[in-house]
């Protein structure tokens, strides 16, 4: 890692690129490989630990769409990058000039390399020169004119080989980069798969939903806080639990309340279902189901249904 990353500074950076948008993981790799020029690419070992971190320390908080975390930053976050801007603006500096000197380096080693080399052959001539007469001279004249051209020719060669060494560097890069993509979006669409067959299966989702709805205190736990929704949730037979006036209860007012809204309540309905499906899933896999709770989730999964399809008919 590049010395202006030391002492959390690679921290702040991130910070950094978040406020100028929301970004997944990978976009934020790729746009610190573009600031440094490909001299710098962090690894994802190296990025996706510091964003979690962020996450916990309530700095960044993350959505997830199309199977990826997208990563946005938090009011808390950007008090954070106010209060260090001196700090951010001293360490854009100290990237460029890193950059300049990553570049400079290079060239002076190439320098270095063929002055060294002119200089051997130079040493080499003055000696040839006065161990030879004038025929010997002659021959090695010629023999250091061809060894010029050689020279000329094997740097030409080093040269080419160097752009194409970088061509291809690039190119595996691009094509790591895409094999990366094509994997993430196999990912995704295996599991788009394994969801519709859990949907037309019936049976196999109402087993999930049982691990959540009548998993006790340990599927509330494992549903990281949707327990307290289902609690709420009404038992076969029983009309819908709600506070006094018809509004949700308590312990379902809050559940989802981190999702951000969109503005576009298609979407963000999509959103919510998703926040479920998540829940149940996360439930079920670390709690298991019994068939006691399968029974008792499809019944509350069919008032579920029964009541928000009615909810979104249009009024008569």
């Amino acid at each position: 890692m590049p010395p202006v990353f030391a002492h959390g500074r690679l921290r702040l950076y991130l910070l950094k690129l978040l406020d100028e948008a929301p970004r997944h993981g990978y976009e934020v790799i790729r746009l610190l490989e573009e600031r440094f020029q490909g001299l710098y690419a962090p690894s994802a070992g190296t990025v996706y630990p510091r964003l979690a971190k962020l996450e916990a320390e309530g700095l960044v908080t993350h959505a997830t769409e199309g199977g990826r975390k997208v990563y946005s930053i938090t009011d808390a976050g950007r008090a954070e990058l106010a209060g260090r801007g001196g700090e951010l603006a001293d360490l854009e500096l100290e990237i460029r000039e890193s950059v300049s000197e990553l570049a400079a380096e290079i060239r002076d080693d190439v320098r270095g390399a063929a002055g060294a080399l002119r200089r051997e052959m130079l040493a080499e001539a003055s000696a040839t020169q006065t161990r030879v007469e004038d025929e010997s001279w002659k021959a090695a004249k010629e023999e250091m004119r061809r060894a010029r051209q050689e020279w000329k020719e094997q740097a030409r060669r080093a040269k080419d080989e160097s752009r194409r060494a970088r061509e291809e560097a690039q190119q595996a890069r691009r094509q790591a980069r895409e094999a990366q993509e094509r994997a993430r979006e196999e990912v995704a669409r295996l599991a788009a798969q394994l969801q519709e067959q859990l949907a037309k299966s019936g049976g196999m989702l109402g087993s999930l939903a049982g691990s959540w709805l009548g998993g006790g205190a340990g599927g509330a736990a494992g549903a990281g806080g949707w327990g307290g929704a289902a609690a709420g949730a009404a038992r076969p037979g029983e009309a819908p639990r709600t506070a006094a006036g018809g509004a949700p209860a308590p312990e379902a007012a809050g559940w989802a309340a981190d999702v951000p809204r969109t503005g576009d309540p298609a979407r963000d309905l999509d959103r919510l279902l998703d926040r479920f499906r998540d829940g149940v899933r996360d439930a079920a896999r670390d709690h298991g189901v019994t068939a006691a709770q399968l029974e008792e989730a499809h019944a509350h999964l069919a008032a579920a249904a029964a009541r928000i399809a009615a909810a979104l008919r249009p009024a008569r």
